[in-house]
């Protein structure tokens, strides 16, 4: 549908070329649909008495036929709605070249409501397309409903209908109420059921008479809705008019089929599943798809919009394509066509949607509640005849409002229960003359824009071509925008803030601007409007800074020269000169007054806007370049700093000559092209004076290129090298070329005493050398000047700069200057001047990669970098193995350089390359420091080598030899280290920690190596000593050091017996020998005696002293002890600690007060465990109750499904049981509903 013609005026006639032979042949037009009228029938349908055979349907041979009966009354029971009949037996296409590519009808509306693809609701669009249906009350005809109901007792109206004769022959739709006649031809028809027949009018012996023929009978199933396709007279030889379409919708598919030449179905199309109290609608409309007219048929049932397109091929077959779907967020309850784009929709809440059908954009929506719609509920209930009808049809009656709602010619009439109204599309310029009677002068011309450029919908009354029809809308929004300038000066505050005046035309002025420069009317821009605003200062200043964005982006370039006088004085006023600069440089210069602009320029240092006024107003190109010069010089030629604005002149400068040399006009542009060469060679001229104009007598020669070297050498060279890449063919320019060559040469080099640094001599010889390098060069330099400057740069005697000598140097070799020089010279002198980069770069000229090594080594700003460059040597392809190997030889040479500058690269670099020289590399290591910082760079993982441990393969000695200089150097990191330490030995490890005496170690080990009972003693050892020593304290000792080491040494034992705990039984937790020297004599392994020898030995000291005079330490030596107590309760009985302690000879004999404060500590470490584990056992119990409850009051809810039909069938089931029908609810989502019935097998589940 996106391919369609945009043809918005579908009311009006169509201006195209060659429009009569168009319409006519291919009926590819649809300007004059709404002149369309019903379809004359040449012929009478000839009635056949015998059913339908398969060789009317073309069908193959099956045992029974399909009859018009059977079809409508199938059961829709299919997963995918979207099914047409077999292609091949109703000669329909299901996929043409020009259809859109949808999914079906199952895929966007299922029968599950929840999962329905509806468009989100859209945004209010009266902004956007202002009011689109006019509305109005017939109120005649209201009057007379009123007064028939009111006098004659008549009754409420029922229906408003619209029959048409064709042919003599009529399609009805019988109801189940009697209809009274309303032309002669029709008479009184009663049937108790709905079913559709042929009525045709016949004329015999002068009598008329009607016969009449059962298409359909009721008692087969019910039709709510036909609609036939009608074509109006311009379309009477459409090629499909000759089938008399109809179209049938069913509760469960539509049909359409052709009554002439003889009946035929041509298509039946299942709903599937959907909402059973939904509507099913049918519409025909023509419409122009691919530059040809076509009916197309839009049926609906619920929310989604289908549109199949009807054409006839040149065999004479009917194919039906599908079209766009269009998604809805409403239920239907009419679809009307009001023209071949707009469609009206009503949904079930009585609001009027107009949707665009090719967008599927909603351009209004209308509130009808008011019409008192009237509904043929009371018809589809049959509530005359006692409701003989299925619950179905009863329940889709709700909505029906059939013959309620009526169009003809572009006009929509809505019955209602005392009045009828009548809606139609406003033409265009009602749309925005509505806008400007509700005072949305805005909104109506963005609407009026939008007619103007042929992008409104649902435009009506705007006939011609597209010329006349802009011209139309745009005189329309001339009086618009005048209208809304007097509004503005009218509506301005008189009084208060000006920001309060500015902000009200700041909201209007720009308005005006913008639409008089869309539709290119500067004239009345800058003359009726301009003038208009200028009655007010402010609206007048504002309008001036509306036009700056204009002017910057190119869209507005002519101004009068009043206005940009103006222009230019507002903002002088307001200080924003920079501003006025880049209006100027947009400006066509004959708006501009020159003299005024130079002056103000020249006094506001515009230097943009002068240059572009003197190039483009007087196509003098060296006199800005004179100014400029005149400013910057002075400061450069005195050694003085100069200020940012100099700097920002300095660079206009470089850029402007830069442009001049390239042919580009400055700031913006081209010069024109019979200027460029003139230009080029006045600017060349300009910059190879001798002196310039009214030089002062101490003026040095060439001031120009001086100037502009001192400023920025690097730049103005690149300016020159630029400029250099044209002259190839030009030989006025190849001598321009030379000689400025020869003038930079002379400034810079030939003369004493220069004043130019050695950056910028060595930028200039840069320069140089890539200009010599090229193979097209034609300069000519003495060689004797590269050797010059050789000298000058690597002069010993300067130490100053020394990196930028070295810099620049190296940029000239880089460049192609080193054919100017002899490379056994440049080595020497670059040696002697340090200048190891050089010597870098000779060196890998020749392939001397070991030589560069020594380079880095002796560079002190480069020297961490050796490691890299050793790397990419040894591991990047293109190195023969001579080579490398000659960097591996010279980097075993400098190996202790190597370590002590980074040990850790110095290691990945060995691993990495060479780890089975590792033995090599440790004997050429003598320094004992070095050799250590080595070993733990590449035996510690933490130390972040990324080399895998497991590829080195090195052998244990390495490994416990890092250990015993780790033993040397850094003994308080033994332990963490053997931690991560791997491929070592334990016997001689041990060995290594017992001869240094580091006894914690010596325990780690003996652990590590299962002597649970030697590393224990070991501690235990230590922790005694330590005791001993504070036992040795007497009261006048200050500081306290002893007591901290015993507390670190029983967390350390402590610890101990906490890992190894866990693999003894209680009795050997509890084992405990009464001296701790003689656990060699214990009936049974010694390695189990733990926690009762540690809290001996923290117990010995408190037997040493006296109640009477305690020990300094006695309370810390308490708490510590009450440590052991608390730690070792995790692992022995409380009771069996207990006996124990009162075991004790010591305490046996009356000395219990003396542990009475262990006894209640442990006694409170238990209180509190046991409250601790009470309260544990209570939460745990009251969560399993409350989660108990929730999931019984889970189970226990009762059900209320979201939905009251069933999901397989589409039958209601009854909420209140009156019978035993049984349904099953699907408790996941409470809207899957499913009656027993339909379940099989029949099983109940809850």
């Amino acid at each position: 549908m996106d391919n369609e013609p945009d043809h918005e005026n579908v009311e009006q006639s169509l201006c195209a070329k060659t429009t009569d032979e168009e319409l006519n042949k291919s009926f590819s037009l649809e300007a004059s649909l709404s002149k369309f009228s019903y379809i004359d029938l040449d012929k009478e349908l000839e009635f056949k008495n015998d059913l339908i055979d398969d060789k009317e349907f073309d069908i193959p041979q099956v045992d029974t036929p399909p009859t018009l009966e059977s079809i409508l009354n199938e059961t829709d029971d299919e997963d995918d709605s979207f099914v047409l009949e077999d292609p091949t037996l109703l000669n329909i296409d299901t996929i043409d070249s020009h259809s859109y590519d949808t999914s079906s009808v199952a895929s966007s509306d299922s029968g599950d409501r929840t999962n329905l693809k509806r468009k989100k609701k859209l945004p209010d669009s009266f902004s956007l397309h202002g009011s689109v249906m006019r509305h109005s009350l017939l109120k005649g005809i209201s009057a007379q409903i009123v007064s028939a109901a009111d006098k004659v007792d008549a009754g409420l109206p029922t229906a408003i209908i619209r029959i048409k004769l064709c042919d003599s022959v009529w399609v009805a739709l019988v109801l189940e109420v009697n209809m009274e006649p309303s032309l002669p031809s029709v008479s009184t028809m009663t049937a108790h059921d709905f079913s559709v027949a042929l009525l045709k009018d016949r004329r015999v012996m002068g009598v008329r008479t009607c016969e009449s023929r059962c298409l359909f009978s009721g008692s087969k199933g019910e039709v709510c809705c036909i609609e036939p396709l009608h074509s109006k007279p311009e379309l009477k030889d459409h090629p499909i008019t000759q089938f008399s379409l109809l179209a049938m919708a069913s509760l469960t598919k539509i049909l359409v089929i052709g009554l002439k030449p003889s009946l035929k179905v041509w298509m039946t199309f299942p709903y599937g599943r959907m909402d059973p109290s939904s509507v099913p609608l049918l519409a025909w409309h023509f419409v122009a798809v691919h530059n040809y007219v076509n009916p197309m048929l839009a049926f609906c049932r619920g929310d989604v919009v289908h549109f199949l397109l009807v054409k006839r091929d040149e065999s004479g077959a009917i194919h039906v394509t599908k079209q766009k779907h269009l998604h809805l967020y409403y239920d239907l309850i009419n679809f009307t066509w009001i023209n071949s784009r707009t469609i009206v929709l009503l949904d079930s809440v009585e609001k009027l949607h107009v949707i665009d059908r090719q967008t599927q954009e909603e351009l209004e929506t209308v509130e009808i509640s008011e019409v008192q719609l009237v509904y043929n509920s009371s018809h589809f209930k049959s509530l005359a005849t006692g409701g003989n009808v299925s619950q179905a049809l009863a329940l889709v009656g709700e909505k029906a409002c059939y013959q309620s709602i009526s169009s003809y010619g572009g006009q929509i009439f809505y019955l209602g229960t005392k009045s009828v109204y009548v809606m139609m599309l406003r033409s265009w310029r009602e749309r925005v003359d509505h806008l400007l009677k509700q005072d949305c002068l805005t909104e109506a011309l963005a609407l009026a824009w939008s007619f103007h450029e042929g992008k409104a919908k649902a435009v009506v009354g705007l006939s011609g071509d597209a010329s006349k029809r802009k011209a139309v809308v745009a005189d329309r929004m001339v009086e618009i925008l005048f209208h809304y300038a007097d509004r503005a000066l009218k509506t301005c505050p008189d009084q208060g803030k000006i920001q309060v005046m500015e902000q009200h035309f700041q909201d209007m002025v720009p308005v005006i601007v913008d639409y008089c420069l869309l539709l290119q009317r500067k004239d009345l821009l800058f003359s009726q409007v301009y003038d208009k605003l200028s009655e007010n200062s402010v609206a007048k200043g504002v309008f001036l800074e509306c036009l700056e964005p204009y002017i910057l982006s190119d869209k507005l370039v002519g101004i009068t020269p009043q206005v940009m006088k103006d222009l230019i004085v507002h903002f002088q006023d307001k200080k924003l000169m920079e501003n006025v600069e880049a209006l100027i440089v947009h400006m066509d210069i004959t708006s501009l007054d020159i003299q005024q602009v130079v002056l103000m320029c020249w006094e506001n240092r515009l230097y943009d806007a002068m240059i572009y006024v003197y190039n483009r107003g007087m196509n003098e190109f060296i006199s800005p370049m004179e100014k400029l010069f005149r400013v910057i010089a002075p400061p450069l030629n005195a050694g003085k700093t100069l200020t940012d604005e100099q700097v920002v002149m300095g660079n206009k400068l470089l850029v402007y000559i830069s442009c001049c040399l390239a042919g580009r006009a400055y700031p913006l542009g081209d010069i024109p092209e019979d200027l460029v060469p003139l230009v080029k060679n006045q600017v060349f001229e300009f910059l190879i004076r001798l002196h310039s104009t009214e030089a002062p007598p101490e003026e040095e020669i060439y001031p120009y290129i001086r100037t502009l070297l001192h400023f920025d050498t690097r730049e103005f060279l690149n300016v020159l090298a630029l400029t250099f890449e044209d002259f190839k063919n030009d030989k006025q320019a190849v001598e321009y070329q030379q000689r400025i060559v020869d003038i930079l040469l002379k400034v810079t080099v030939m003369v004493e005493n220069s004043d130019f640094t050695p950056s910028q001599v060595g930028c200039l010889f840069t320069f140089l050398a890539r200009q010599l390098a090229k193979p097209d060069n034609t300069l000519f330099v003495n060689r004797t000047l590269f050797d010059q400057v050789l000298e000058f740069l690597c002069s010993p005697d300067d130490d100053s700069r020394h990196s930028e000598r070295q810099q620049v140097l190296l940029e000239l070799l880089q460049a192609g200057g080193i054919v100017q020089f002899e490379e056994s010279r440049l080595i020497r002198m670059a040696e002697k001047a340090e200048f190891y980069q050089i010597c870098e770069f000779m060196y890998e000229r020749e392939h001397q990669y070991d030589k560069i090594i020594d380079c880095y080594l002796r560079d002190p700003l480069r020297e961490e970098e050796v490691f890299n460059y050793i790397h990419n040597i040894l591991s990047i392809p293109g190195h023969s193995a001579e080579e490398k190997q000659s960097v591996w030889q010279k980097a075993m040479d400098h190996i202790e350089e190597l370590v002590s500058l980074k040990p850790c690269k110095a290691a990945e670099l060995v691993a990495t390359h060479f780890s089975e020289q590792i033995e090599t590399v440790i004997k050429k290591l003598q320094n004992q420091v070095l050799l250590f910082k080595f070993l733990r760079s590449l035996l510690d993982p933490r130390e972040g080598i990324h080399v895998n441990q497991e590829l080195l393969q090195i052998s244990p000695c390495i490994t416990e030899q890092f250990i015993e200089l780790l033993c040397q150097f850094s003994p308080n990191q033994v332990i963490e280290t053997l931690q991560v330490l791997e491929c070592y030995r334990l016997e001689e490890t041990i060995q290594i920690t017992q001869k240094y005496q580091l006894h914690e170690v010596t325990a780690y080990l003996l652990e590590k190596k299962g002597d649970i009972h030697g590393a224990f003693l070991i501690m235990l050892k230590r922790l005694q000593s330590k005791l001993q020593e504070i036992t040795r304290q007497d009261e006048n000792t200050k500081e306290d050091p002893s007591l901290k080491n015993v507390e670190e040494t029983m967390v350390e034992t402590i610890a101990l017996c906490q890992r190894n705990s866990h693999n003894l039984n209680q009795q050997q937790r509890e084992w405990y020998c009464g001296c701790v020297v003689h656990l060699s004599s214990v009936p049974f392994p010694v390695d189990k005696a733990l926690w009762f020898p540690l809290l001996e030995a923290m117990m010995a000291p408190q037997k040493l002293s006296s109640s009477a005079a305690p020990h300094l330490h006695s309370e810390a030596l308490k708490s510590l002890t009450m440590q052991v107590l608390n730690n070792m309760a995790a692992f022995i009985a409380l009771p069996s600690i207990l006996q124990r302690i009162l075991q004790d000879p010591v305490y046996g004999k009356g000395k219990l007060g003396e542990i009475q404060g262990l006894i209640l500590g442990m006694l409170d470490t238990f209180s509190y465990e046991q409250t601790l584990l009470e309260t544990t056992t209570s939460l745990l119990n009251q969560d399993l109750h409350w989660s108990l409850c929730n999931l019984r009051a889970s189970v226990t809810r009762g059900l209320n499904p979201k939905q009251d039909y069933c999901s397989i069938c589409l039958q209601q089931y009854k909420r209140r049981q009156e019978m035993a029908d049984e349904i099953i609810v699907f408790r996941i989502t409470l809207t899957a509903v499913v009656r027993m019935d339909c379940r099989k097998p029949r099983v109940k589940i809850e």
